[in-house]
């Protein structure tokens, strides 16, 4: 695949990117060197090699869900710089 001004305008397009005349050609000898590498990959054989799903054999590593004890709401808001009866205050955020 030959990269070209085309080629790095439609991906700067679809990237959200713009491009002064004189970065094109450092873009087109990378975007050359990126494509010139995955056809190098393409040449292994890859013939039993099953696909990678996961980085480790191990299968759902989770913790046991236990039942734990939790705080009460006002152990909860002991340390709360505002609070009402129930809730933590805070600083309004959005106007109208």
């Amino acid at each position: 695949m030959q990269v070209n001004d085309e080629l790095v305008d439609q991906l700067s397009t679809l990237a959200r990117l713009t491009f002064k005349p004189e970065e094109k050609e450092g873009i087109k000898t990378d975007l050359q060197k990126m494509i010139s590498f995955i056809e190098k990959l393409n040449e292994l054989d890859t013939t039993g090699v099953e696909p990678l799903l996961f980085m480790s054999d191990e299968v759902n590593v989770l913790r046991e869900d236990e039942v734990k004890g939790s705080i009460t709401r006002e152990e909860g808001l002991l340390n709360a710089p505002l609070r009402d009866d129930k809730f933590f205050k805070v600083p309004k955020v959005i106007r109208k």
